[in-house]
């Protein structure tokens, strides 16, 4: 049973109780991500999110760590583009431990020198990492293209000469500019009861104070064309990015609907005529990810550089010819994507941190709870027309203003930028 409070300093908490269960599900989500930050201090959200578990005035680094260990539970942390989310699982006679924890990281946190330079370096590890694999590579690329100049393009980790550039002072400014209560979300799902979380969340966090510091929404101006990195390696990594619609959209479900039809499973059209049908590719797949005030569709898949041309001509043909040609998305196959979608919400329904985390993000960008009776309602409305409609209105003419990225060997002879180029050209 969905319940929402709002406490006197303005902090939301959502509860979803669920009895039947004996763990519960707590996060934090602050309204503040990777998209707030200024271009030179990009990676500072992350950072910040890094050192809240690395010392308060009350436990230390190793104390915060064991303690949940202890409670046989665990604790994490991710940043987003959108927002910052802190998160705990525990049983239920030890969620007002974990939210005094959370509490406790979020009014005493220290920041202290020796951690700061350590979790720098830790990170600058973690985008090593990300770089060494072509296919985030391709990802990091595609964003950072096509949203050249605006928040949502810059890496949520940051580079390594921004992140080397931070000091504890900017993440105490940031601290004091965003984590705020008006921008802060506890949610919690599981064996809980909202009136007494509710006072429990009212005793950790009744010291937060401070205004309100608005993120600049606007939707960002959209690059098309082609990027090419050359690696050593033995496949070209491609990444298809298609400008699609924001977060909470009307129309945000036929978006999820047309992304599980191009490439959203063994089933999708790109799986079966690209890998299964001729085996052109181990890899191909589509996600729609989506922010406040701009989404993106984003094909992407692995296939040797003699094959890439090809590769990429049919899938962007055959998301064309799905709506527009010879080869329409008809009654049957929408019926049973549907079905596929209705069946994924319900058992992932079945997770308490599932059902927290819709609890959060459906208040952060809703401002309400979406049931789901809701969603599924607003699925089985969805029919051909309308998104053979969307599709024109919206996607085809993104289809043709759509960029591609490539990370692969040096073998100009099967792709260099003008060829690709002439590839998306031959959409129009």
């Amino acid at each position: 049973m969905y319940q929402k409070s709002i406490l006197e300093n303005g902090i939301r908490v959502v509860t979803d109780s669920m009895p039947a269960v004996r763990s519960v599900a707590t996060g934090i989500m602050v309204d503040s991500g990777s998209r707030d930050e200024l271009s030179t201090k990009s990676g500072l959200a992350h950072l910040t999110e890094h050192l809240m578990f690395q010392g308060t005035s009350n436990r230390s680094a190793i104390q915060i760590a064991r303690l949940m260990d202890e409670a046989g539970g665990h604790t994490g942390a991710f940043t987003s583009r959108d927002y910052t989310c802190f998160t705990t699982t525990v049983l239920d006679d030890y969620h007002t431990y974990a939210l005094d924890l959370l509490g406790d990281i979020f009014l005493n946190s220290l920041f202290p020198e020796a951690e700061l330079e350590r979790q720098k370096n830790a990170i600058i590890r973690e985008i090593e990492i990300s770089d060494d694999q072509p296919a985030q590579r391709a990802d990091t690329l595609l964003k950072s293209f096509v949203w050249s100049g605006h928040s949502l393009g810059q890496p949520t980790a940051g580079s390594v000469d921004t992140i080397g550039s931070l000091t504890r002072e900017d993440v105490i400014y940031f601290m004091h500019c965003r984590y705020l209560p008006v921008h802060i979300i506890i949610a919690a799902a599981g064996n809980v009861d909202h009136e007494d979380f509710v006072a429990q969340v009212r005793d950790a966090f009744w010291r937060m104070t401070g205004g309100s510091t608005p993120s600049a929404v606007h939707r960002p101006d959209f690059r098309r064309g082609a990027v090419i990195e050359h690696r050593n390696v033995n496949l070209v990594y491609f990444a298809v990015g298609i400008r699609a619609l924001p977060y909470a959209h009307e129309n945000r479900y036929a978006i999820h609907i047309i992304n599980q039809l191009i490439g959203g499973g063994i089933s999708s059209r790109l799986f079966r005529r690209i890998r299964e049908s001729k085996g052109q590719v181990y890899h191909i797949g589509s996600e729609y990810q989506a922010y406040r005030d701009d989404g993106l569709l984003v094909i992407d898949g692995s296939t040797p550089a003699e094959n890439l041309r090809d590769v990429l001509g049919q899938t962007l043909n055959e998301i064309k010819c799905m709506f527009t040609g010879d080869d329409p998305v008809d009654e049957d196959e929408l019926w049973k994507v549907k079905k596929q979608l209705k069946a994924e919400h319900l058992i992932a329904a079945e997770n308490t941190n599932t059902r927290m985390g819709r609890l959060a993000t459906q208040e952060l960008y809703f401002g309400r709870h979406i049931s789901t009776g809701e969603i599924i309602q607003q699925i089985d409305a969805i029919n051909v027309d309308g998104l053979r409609q969307l599709m024109t209105d919206t996607l085809c003419g993104a289809l043709s203003e759509a960029a591609v990225v490539l990370v692969g060997p040096d073998k100009g002879s099967f792709y260099n930028t003008a060829s690709i180029d002439n590839l998306l050209a031959g959409i129009n």
